[in-house]
């Protein structure tokens, strides 16, 4: 028997291709961070699979929203070690 789910793997490789028209209509450092937002979710691919939620994309947006959460608090370490 195969899989009846496609993996996370596949799923936010569709995703990206889906997006590909709103990437190509942003403008040139726009493109940059929104593939760098993808980049984020790729570093999870795991944790989002074994979430196993009913809607992938969840756990594709959680993915971003933890990197970019580790990203404000690392800066906010930054500016209080630098006061």
């Amino acid at each position: 028997m195969g899989r009846t789910l496609p993996t996370f793997n596949m799923y936010l490789n569709r995703e990206i291709e889906e997006w590909r028209p709103f990437r190509r209509a942003l403008p040139a450092d726009d493109r940059e961070a929104f593939d760098r937002m993808f980049a984020l979710a790729k570093r999870h691919i795991a944790e989002a699979a074994n979430a196993a939620r009913p809607v992938p994309f969840d756990a594709l947006v959680m993915t971003i929203l933890l990197e970019q959460q580790k990203e404000i608090e690392r800066l906010k370490r930054e500016m209080s070690d630098e006061r």
